[in-house]
């Protein structure tokens, strides 16, 4: 078992423990949390190091000590703006880098965002203010995200005269062709209503007290999941984006996935709860 030790040291992001339950703030408020190398690589860090002690991941709840693994992780930014993107200063050195030092560069970001797009927690996003570029990404690789109402979000690199292709593919994954295809050759800000009818949020609300409320609820929700299935609904996902095969094909891979699921540990202990009329085990005890 992996226990539940001091996350890395870091500077531009923090981490808080609460229970099974991970916090990440961007601290740069200064900046608008405009993500810089060392951001980006504080958050990679972190990513990795609650995606380590996730309950999903280790198919356990508990440290030999007693610590809960994590279930849930909230992602948020200080200040008035969660992320506005890319920090100035290195958008400006991108410009003198060689083609193999911007792949170097574009290779830690897709490290980012793919690192919580799969991470085996469940994923939310508390957000207010601007989120642009790299901002909107991070948003895009989040499970549910909630907003408040003077949320703008952008696919601005189209306005610098680049891409949103490192970001790409998990807004798409979020949004679809159409409207990914839009908003990148749109490159401008849209309002809080349309990101909700295009699903690039979950929920629009009207203050920090509605965003924290929202929030809870939802950990609440997932609580009473099992932390391997939330995980491996990750993976089967997935597979689905990917399938390339026939349909009986993946028939048979769903029928070999229900197997594994019900003949596991989770498995095992959530159909005996059913049965005996008893919570789960990984059920909070209630109060």
């Amino acid at each position: 078992m992996i226990a539940m030790d001091a996350p890395p040291a870091t500077s531009m992001v923090s981490l808080t423990i609460d229970g099974a339950r991970a916090n990440l703030t961007l601290t740069r408020p200064d900046k608008f949390n405009a993500m810089n190398v060392e951001m980006i690589q504080e958050l990679i860090l972190l990513l990795e190091w609650t995606a380590e002690r996730s309950a999903g991941r280790l198919d356990a709840l508990h440290d030999e000590a007693g610590q809960p693994y994590l279930r849930t992780l909230v992602l948020r930014g200080e200040g008035k703006h969660f992320c506005a993107g890319a920090d100035i200063n290195m958008m400006r050195d991108a410009g003198a880098n060689t083609p193999e030092e911007n792949r170097a560069d574009s290779k830690r970001l897709d490290r980012l965002f793919n690192g919580l797009w799969s991470h085996p927690c469940f994923t939310i996003g508390a957000v207010q203010g601007v989120a642009l570029g790299g901002g909107a990404g991070l948003i895009a690789c989040c499970d549910y995200v909630v907003a408040t109402s003077n949320i703008r979000i952008a696919l601005s690199e189209g306005k610098l005269g680049i891409l949103p292709a490192v970001i790409g593919p998990y807004v798409y994954r979020r949004l679809g062709s159409a409207t990914f295809r839009r908003l990148a050759m749109q490159a401008s800000r849209i309002k809080g209503e349309e990101a909700l009818r295009i699903g690039f949020i979950e929920a629009l609300v009207d203050s920090e007290e509605d965003v924290n409320a929202t929030v809870d609820g939802m950990v609440a929700e997932v609580m009473t999941t099992g932390p391997s299935a939330v995980t491996l609904s990750k993976e089967l996902t997935l597979g689905f984006d990917r399938w390339g095969d026939s349909d009986e094909a993946l028939r048979e891979w769903t029928l070999d996935f229900t197997s594994r699921m019900r003949g596991s540990k989770e498995g095992q202990e959530g159909l005996s709860s059913f049965l005996e009329k008893r919570p789960a085990n990984w059920k909070p005890q209630e109060e």
